[in-house]
């Protein structure tokens, strides 16, 4: 398997795990330092100078893993329930060990008798640690993210 099929490889296995709620697994592709961001602004380059939608280190991702756990979060009785539909990602080497990826999809959210669409595009930045593949930052710009959007129950 080359570098490329093992990235996208590495992006669909993310997204499974999060439609499976594994997510302490999914915690564990994850750098210690990364930055798992969703811009409110289109063409916002820089998350730190505009407000955004989502703007979380591991530790608040953490924080949302043990909420969700919780037997006293009503909101999730009964629990909602995801599914990524992803295309193909498009892959760019960043150097050695380093690369990005752009991946559009569509966001399917189901709780009770609403479902939630959304679509975009994300990208990843992974790094390699100790010869597996990690994500240091994760944007994900929403095709509607100027919108009045609903609340996102789960993980992009």
């Amino acid at each position: 398997m080359n570098e490329t099929e093992r990235v996208q490889d590495f992006v669909y296995h993310e997204a499974r795990l999060l439609d499976e709620k594994k997510f302490e697994a999914w915690l564990a592709l994850l750098t210690d330092d990364v930055l798992y961001w969703m811009p409110l602004k289109r063409d916002q380059l820089e998350e730190d100078l505009f407000n955004s939608l989502l703007y979380e280190d591991k530790l608040l991702l953490q924080v949302r893993i043990e909420r969700l756990k919780s037997p006293r979060v009503y909101s999730q009785l009964p629990p909602s329930h995801s599914q990524h539909v992803l295309q193909h990602p498009e892959v760019i080497c960043q150097g050695d060990k380093a690369y990005q990826s752009r991946t559009p999809f569509i966001y399917l959210e189901s709780h009770m008798d609403t479902q939630l669409t959304l679509g975009g595009v994300v990208h990843h930045e992974l790094v390699t640690v100790d010869g597996k593949l990690r994500i240091r930052r994760k944007r994900i710009e929403l095709l509607n993210r100027e919108s009045a959007l609903p609340s996102i129950q789960l993980f992009l």
